[in-house]
């Protein structure tokens, strides 16, 4: 019998190689998968995706999209209670675990495990320990399709957002800057590779700077929302 999970959302290529992976283990099935969005933004939080489309990676996917929906200026406790909330629903339906597109962070990993372990769930890393590099081409090589969404200016400047995720990309890239973005370098979103079965259509808007130190590139929706192309 296949143990129902839940997966962890973003949007972005982690996320997606995560999935990609997991789908290689016929022990598990995803219930749905599970993205926090900034209310006020109607945008997911770290990445600043519109939530359309997200709603469109999710019907591409064919799985439902659970959202748990944060305010602005949320606090650890707001945000804590709304996800321990969705997370006893989904355990009381027989979901036993969340899976999560992390690499090495030890510290985020034992907040997940821990938090996890409170509601009787566990945690599983699909990607766990591997070489960054190496899932970088491997995201590449497999036909996914990515553009960069959000860029830390503090390591790469405004030319690296709204770009996409490539060889070209990974080349260009200043020595340390970890080619998964593995340190909050950069951000993503795929719209397109082999677990999907339609391309999300979009164009790249406006790039803007928050809070004195992050390039967001808007990415707007090309189809009514709900829809995608599919092949």
């Amino acid at each position: 019998m296949k143990e129902k999970v839940l997966f962890s959302w973003s949007g972005g290529k982690d996320s997606a190689l995560a999935l990609y992976e997991l789908r290689k283990r016929p022990e598990y099935q995803v219930a749905a998968l599970l993205t926090v969005l900034t209310e006020d933004y109607d945008r997911t939080s770290m990445h600043g995706v519109r939530r359309t489309l997200l709603e469109q990676q999710a019907e591409s996917l064919g799985l439902a999209l659970e959202q748990v929906l944060i305010s602005k200026n949320y606090s650890d406790e707001e945000y804590a209670c709304k996800m321990r909330e969705v997370l006893e629903r989904y355990e009381a339906a027989g979901v036993c675990g969340v899976v999560f597109g992390d690499v090495f962070s030890e510290d985020v990993r034992k907040y997940r495990e821990d938090n996890l372990a409170k509601i009787g769930m566990k945690g599983v890393f699909p990607l766990w320990k591997k070489d960054t590099t190496e899932l970088a081409h491997t995201f590449i090589d497999s036909g996914f399709k990515g553009i960069t969404t959000c860029v830390d200016s503090n390591v790469l400047d405004k030319t690296f957002v709204g770009r996409g995720f490539d060889e070209e990309f990974l080349s260009d890239l200043p020595c340390g800057v970890d080619p998964c973005g593995e340190k909050g370098e950069f951000h993503s979103f795929v719209y397109d590779g082999p677990i999907f079965r339609g391309r999300v259509e979009y164009r790249a808007g406006e790039v803007v700077l928050r809070d004195k130190r992050f390039y967001y590139c808007d990415l707007v929706p090309l189809q009514p929302a709900g829809q995608c192309r599919v092949y």
